[in-house]
């Protein structure tokens, strides 16, 4: 691996939690993140075909339709087009899978691609591997959540958003819609559908993408010269519905499609392509030969100097 990509090398250590100044926000989050790890604890004796079949249902609703095609590759980079009811329902499964409205999870992740691997970059490596991974929004040298949503407003990366009335609605509303299903699911099966449906599925996804976030920017390959220590890591992309093709992420961040190979695995994208093929997805993205035979020919000629 390359010394300049070396995560030993970047490591900056970030503030200590006792310095830090904790806002009523972050508490919050805290709080739920502990309790919603605590409650997995019950997990193994309330075990039944029921709650593991909600779970997985849910997991791949909330991860693949919610976070991966419409936060991540619909809202955020505009990838691909498709109607206003449809966008609006799957940005709604994203809501439930407990990773923010979808106006701050835009801003923040169009935040990180405008800022990446550095300073400024909300979960940015160079603080090592846990600040990406779990800790980058409870320290105050990245900015507490508060302040975090303040620069995103100010550099106007989410007006998109912000000026429809459904999204501004889900943030107002935010934290009652996953509440709303955790009651429901226990209404339905009780505290297995509870602990599955919500805690367990929940905490899954969360770790899925925290690993995105970090391990896809410390280990794996990188055959696109993007500047930045974006890297692909196969086995993310079968966690992760596709998004462990990190680095063809970075290298073409306007695409549909992350796994750019035929045999890198991509749920994201054959949802995206069935959609295209039945005429609900429009103004589909992807990178084309130029921009590849540059980027590739870029990276080949410095790994031989």
């Amino acid at each position: 691996m390359d010394a300049s990509r070396d995560p030993k090398r970047i490591v900056k250590p970030p503030m200590s939690f006792g310095k830090k100044r904790w806002t009523e926000i972050d508490k919050r989050v805290a709080v739920a993140f502990f309790v919603l790890h605590f409650l997995c604890i019950f997990a193994p004796f309330q075990m039944n075909r029921g709650a593991l079949s909600i779970c997985f249902a849910l997991f791949v609703i909330t991860g693949l339709f919610g976070i991966t095609i419409s936060y991540h590759r619909n809202l955020s980079h505009k990838s691909f087009k498709i109607p206003k009811w449809l966008e609006y329902s799957f940005a709604y499964c994203g809501v439930h899978a407990f990773q923010g409205d979808p106006i701050n999870w835009v801003s923040t992740h169009r935040y990180h691609h405008q800022f990446v691997d550095t300073e400024q970059d909300p979960h940015s490596p160079i603080h090592g591997f846990w600040f990406s991974y779990i800790t980058w929004f409870l320290y105050e040298s990245n900015g507490s959540i508060s302040e975090m949503i303040g620069r995103h407003r100010k550099l106007d990366n989410a007006c998109d958003l912000e000026k429809q009335t459904f999204y501004r609605f889900i943030r107002e509303t935010y934290v009652l819609h996953p509440i709303a299903l955790a009651l429901i699911l226990y209404g339905i099966g009780g505290f297995p559908y509870f602990i599955w449906g919500t805690c367990v599925r929940t905490i899954m996804l969360l770790h899925t993408t925290y690993l995105v976030n970090s391990l896809c920017h410390m280990w794996g390959k990188q055959p696109w010269k993007t500047n930045d220590l974006s890297t692909n890591n196969w086995c993310m992309s079968f966690l992760a519905f596709g998004e462990g093709w990190h680095n063809n992420h970075h290298a073409f961040e306007y695409s549909a499609r992350m796994g750019i190979e035929w045999w890198q695995y991509d749920p994201g994208w054959y949802v995206i392509v069935f959609l295209q093929a039945i005429g609900v997805a429009t103004h589909v993205k992807l990178p084309s030969e130029t921009h590849k035979k540059k980027l590739a020919k870029e990276y080949l000629k410095e790994a031989f100097l």
